[in-house]
C-alpha cells in the first residue's frame, strides 16, 4: 500500500520531488502541496495535485502521513516542528536548518513523537561521491590523505532567494551542506578542525565563492571548493593516497586511477633532474613504466534510493540513510565554518 505524501513549498525542488517521486518510486503517491504563493499552488493543480488552501489544511489531512518541506531555509525549523505536531512524517530539504541549536529544537520534537524526522542529503547517491567511496573501500588508494572536492561554475550569483541572508542563502548552506556531508560521511573519523573562507563577490549580502579545510583524526585534509566564477574548472574530485591517486574530472565520471606497479620498485638517482620548471630532486618525475592506470570503479547509484529508504524505515522499521546524530555533526562543523570565516581563524573541535 503506498504512503501518501504531501510537499510544502511547490517551487523548483517542490516540483522535482513530485515528478521524479511519480516516475521512479512506486511507494509513495503524492497527493497534493501547499505554498504561500497562488502561483506555485496553479502549478501544483496543473501538474495534478490537490492544492491546500492554506498550511493547516495540509496538515488536517489525515490521509497524510508523510511530508518534504522544500521552502527557504529560514523556514524550515518552524514547518517541521508543525509537522511532527501534526502527527506527519517529516523529510526536509538541506539545509536542515540555519544553525545546530535549531536542529536540535526539531529533533527533540521528533523523539518526543516518535515520527521520522530527517533530511533530503540525496548527493550521498552521487555517482561520482560513490565512485570515490568505493575506490577508499576497496583500497585501491591506500590511505587517503589529500582529498579535494570542488564543484565550480560561472553564473557569478546566487540563485533567487539564496542570495538574501535572512532567507539563509550563501554557497555554505546550499552547496557547502552537500559537499560536507559527503565528505563527513566518507571518512570515519571525527573532524578535529575547520578552517572557513567565504568570499561575497557577486552577492553582497551573502557568501558567494569559497574554501573549506576539514582535518580529521586519523590524519585525513579535505579542501573543499565551491565557486560561482571559474570559468576554467579543477577535476570536481582530486585524492591522493599512500599506494595511489584517483581524479574525477567531471559530473560525466570521466577520469582515473594511477597506482605504482607492483614491480615497479626504483632506485632514485641523487642527480639534479633538469625539468621545464628548472632543476630538482624532490619535485623528479617518476618514469611511466614504474605506474599503471586503473579505470574508476563501477557503481549503480540512482537518487530514488533515498525515497526508496523513506519507505523500508515507515514500513519496515529500517535505519534511515540519513540519521539525527549525522545532520548534528554536519550543523556543527557548519557553525564552527561560519565562526571561523568571521574570525579569520581555524577552529579546533572534535566533532
Amino acid at each position: 500500500m503506498s504512503i501518501i505524501h504531501a510537499i510544502i513549498g511547490y517551487g523548483g525542488m517542490g516540483s522535482w520531488h513530485h515528478r521524479n517521486l511519480k516516475e521512479h518510486v512506486p511507494g509513495i503517491t503524492v497527493k497534493g502541496a501547499w505554498d504561500i504563493r497562488p502561483e506555485a499552488r496553479e502549478k501544483a493543480v496543473e501538474a495534478g495535485l490537490i492544492a491546500y488552501d492554506s498550511l493547516e489544511a495540509l496538515l488536517a489531512d489525515p490521509e497524510v502521513q508523510l511530508i518534504t518541506i522544500a521552502t527557504p531555509n529560514n523556514f524550515h525549523k518552524d514547518l517541521s516542528i508543525a509537522a511532527l505536531r501534526a502527527g506527519k512524517n517529516v523529510i526536509c530539504e538541506k539545509p536542515v536548518t540555519l544553525n545546530c541549536d535549531e536542529l536540535k529544537e526539531i529533533v527533540a520534537v521528533a523523539q518526543e513523537t516518535g515520527l521520522l524526522f530527517t533530511v533530503h542529503q540525496n548527493r550521498r547517491l552521487d555517482k561520482d561521491y560513490r565512485i570515490v567511496c568505493k575506490a577508499i573501500e576497496d583500497g585501491l588508494l591506500g590511505k587517503p590523505y589529500f582529498i579535494e572536492s570542488k564543484v565550480q561554475g560561472s553564473r557569478r550569483a546566487m540563485h533567487g532567494w539564496r542570495g538574501y541572508k535572512v532567507n539563509g542563502g550563501g554557497m555554505l548552506l546550499d552547496w557547502g551542506i552537500h559537499l560536507i556531508d559527503q565528505i563527513m560521511n566518507m571518512i570515519d573519523s571525527p573532524v578535529t578542525s575547520v578552517d572557513g573562507h567565504l568570499l561575497s563577490i557577486f552577492t553582497p549580502e551573502v557568501d558567494d565563492n569559497i574554501k573549506l579545510t576539514l582535518k580529521f583524526e586519523n590524519g585525513a585534509v579535505a579542501m573543499l571548493e565551491m565557486s560561482t566564477n571559474t570559468l576554467i574548472n579543477a577535476p570536481r574530485w582530486h585524492v591522493t593516497g599512500t599506494e595511489g591517486t584517483l581524479q574525477v574530472d567531471n559530473w560525466q565520471c570521466e577520469g582515473k586511477i594511477m597506482q605504482l606497479k607492483e614491480d615497479g620498485a626504483m632506485s632514485w638517482a641523487d642527480d639534479i633532474v633538469y625539468t621545464a620548471a628548472g632543476p630538482t630532486r624532490t619535485m623528479a618525475p617518476r618514469p611511466a613504466h614504474t605506474m599503471v592506470e586503473l579505470p574508476l570503479p563501477e557503481v549503480d547509484s540512482h537518487w530514488s534510493d533515498y525515497y526508496n529508504n523513506i519507505v523500508d524505515v515507515l514500513e519496515n522499521g529500517a535505519k534511515p540513510m540519513v540519521t539525527h546524530e549525522q545532520l548534528i555533526r554536519v550543523m556543527n562543523v557548519v557553525d564552527l565554518l561560519f565562526e571561523s570565516a568571521k574570525d579569520g581563524a581555524g577552529k579546533a573541535c572534535h566533532i
